[in-house]
């Protein structure tokens, strides 16, 4: 009877370790963004819906790292510096997982984590190729992750059935990676929408009204918005000098995120990833990862299935706007 007991009592005190374990995450991004906020809350939400509570059984750890704006070739060095030298931190402390934060801190951080046997896992990158990915569902060796890519095609083609008679877009966008390939992958699927595509590069800094009045003057007939930390980096500061240009020339914008306050966004129509959506999606490859042992490389990258589209009624209304019936019943109202 006392064998039978020491041994019950054995059992439960190694099974102990199983139920109740205490798991380290590191979170690695670059750039204080509000949509990382948002995703990153989600995905602490996701883990603790499923039994994984910050405090109690998780311990996260979040360094973000600062985007400067006027970045010249030092100052890009030195944040390239501080993602190698955390890389190398957090590859020292051997965390359970490591979670990165949009394309720079994915792409310069990764090699080292991976190297030290951590699972990787990256969020809100727009282009996974850009960070080392076979695809853009297949994800690369010892990581994975959620994408926020949206496909330009579904972006011109609802655009084009909201605004039939539009054949000229501008693009304003700054030196951001997944911005530029965006904006040349949007180019290059145009005409088949018969729109061309006018696009300017500026600085991160760069004030927004010059180049936009550039391309009013070459007789651009909408905005696009693509996904940029440019218009987020500097609390949408070139969005309501774009709102500006939009109302006095009484053009529309259409934004491939959907971000801002409420007072600068400045689009008539979202045709946007959700990062909350994505931040959930990453929370539940994480638990994957943590709870049943699945390597990365085994998941494939997740992108947010259904399309988001949103309508701000009062741009709408501002610019003397009449929407398709079509696009209203498919359209959400924007809060």
């Amino acid at each position: 009877m006392k064998k039978s007991l020491y041994i019950a009592i054995v059992f439960l005190f190694c099974a102990l370790p199983c139920q109740g374990a205490n798991y380290r995450i590191e979170i690695l991004q670059v750039g204080n963004v509000d949509a990382f906020d948002m995703a990153v809350a989600a995905l602490k939400a996701e883990l603790a819906k499923n039994g994984l509570v910050e405090g109690q059984n998780l311990s996260i750890n979040r360094t973000v790292i600062d985007a400067d704006l006027d970045a010249g070739i030092w100052e890009k060095a030195k944040i390239f510096l501080k993602i190698k030298s955390n890389a190398a931190r957090i590859a020292e402390a051997k965390p359970n997982l490591v979670i990165t934060v949009g394309t720079p801190a994915t792409k310069y951080s990764k090699d080292k984590i991976i190297g030290a046997g951590i699972p990787l896992l990256f969020t809100c990158v727009a282009i996974p190729e850009l960070v080392g990915c076979k695809s853009k569902t297949q994800a690369g060796p010892g990581f994975s992750g959620a994408t926020i890519y949206m496909d330009p095609r579904d972006v011109l083609q609802l655009t084009k059935l909201t605004f039939p008679k539009i054949k000229t877009i501008g693009v304003i966008h700054s030196d951001d990676e997944n911005a530029i390939a965006y904006v040349q992958e949007a180019k290059s699927k145009s005409a088949e929408f018969g729109i061309t595509i006018l696009s300017k590069q500026v600085n991160k800094s760069s004030k927004f009204t010059p180049s936009g009045n550039e391309l009013v003057a070459k007789g651009i007939e909408a905005f696009l918005i693509p996904i940029d930390v440019y218009y987020a980096l500097r609390d949408y500061e070139p969005t309501q000098e774009m709102r500006v240009i939009t109302h006095e020339k009484n053009i529309p914008v259409i934004s491939s995120v959907l971000g801002g306050h409420k007072r600068s966004r400045g689009g008539v129509l979202y045709i946007a990833p959700d990062f909350g959506i994505v931040g959930g999606i990453t929370g539940k490859q994480a638990l994957k990862i943590l709870k049943e042992g699945v390597k990365p490389e085994t998941l494939p990258v997740a992108r947010q299935e259904k399309l988001d589209i949103h309508i701000d009624l009062l741009e709408l209304k501002a610019l003397n706007l009449q929407l398709p019936m079509q696009v209203l019943q498919l359209a959400k109202p924007l809060d």
